[in-house]
């Protein structure tokens, strides 16, 4: 059954009408016809088996057949992340985290940055097809450029990686479930002042493996690895 997603549709709906994107993709583009059935996301851990009742190819109605609500994670996994200079490599990271069970991602303004501005647009609409593709029913939130210090400041107790010269705890025996973001770099990594303020803050520096990684290697390096100790609750 082909998934959609819709953010605004709630359990208390027993029929429901699509926006005039996914309803043209659905009759014009899929050919959908009345009887058939589809399943509707969204993102807030509700699935909808739902049929169609009206093919229209701006309004296209269903009919909700079945409910089901998913318990939301007992986890938080937040990696804030320097966005990379090419935005593909970025969508990259964001469309893989989303798969591997990211809840949260902030992209970070630092000293050393390549890009400067980002349309979080995009990137949200990745993380939309692969929540579709991976039957995840939380679309992980994405938050808009944050300053690094101010991120830090409202995000205190986490986990920096940087690839400079300083003593580094294991991830393993650093990471927490709860309450414990993930810091890494841009391309051209931490400032020395960037990292020292983290540290005042309450972070931890950590080690990722004597491989220097990309920026976006290192953010899907921390999602699986978070992701296989809370599987396995180590």
């Amino acid at each position: 059954m082909r998934l959609f997603y819709d953010a605004n549709i709630s359990s208390s709906d027993s029929n429901y009408t699509l926006s005039e994107d996914e309803s043209k993709h659905i009759v014009r583009v899929l050919r959908m016809k009345e009887g058939e059935q589809i399943g509707l996301l969204n993102g807030k851990g509700s699935s909808f088996t739902c049929e169609i009742s009206d093919a229209h190819p701006k309004r296209c109605t269903l009919n909700i057949v079945a409910h089901s609500q998913e318990q939301e994670p007992n986890y938080d996994l937040h990696v804030a992340i320097g966005p990379t200079k090419q935005l593909d490599r970025m969508e990259w990271f964001v469309e893989k985290a989303t798969e591997i069970g990211v809840t949260e991602i902030t992209l970070i303004g630092c000293e050393n940055q390549e890009r400067s501005k980002v349309k979080i647009d995009r990137l949200v609409k990745k993380a939309i097809s692969a929540m579709k593709q991976s039957h995840r029913s939380f679309l992980p939130k994405i938050n808009e450029l944050t300053n690094v210090n101010e991120f830090i400041e409202n995000h205190p107790n986490g986990l920096i990686a940087h690839c400079h010269e300083e003593p580094k705890e294991s991830f393993d025996a650093s990471f927490r479930k709860k309450g414990c973001p993930i810091l890494i770099g841009p391309e051209g990594d931490f400032t020395l002042e960037e990292i020292n303020f983290a540290l005042e803050n309450g972070y931890k520096t950590i080690t990722l493996g004597e491989n220097r990684l990309r920026t976006e290697t290192a953010g899907i390096y921390v999602c699986v690895r978070s992701k296989l100790l809370l599987d396995y609750e180590l």
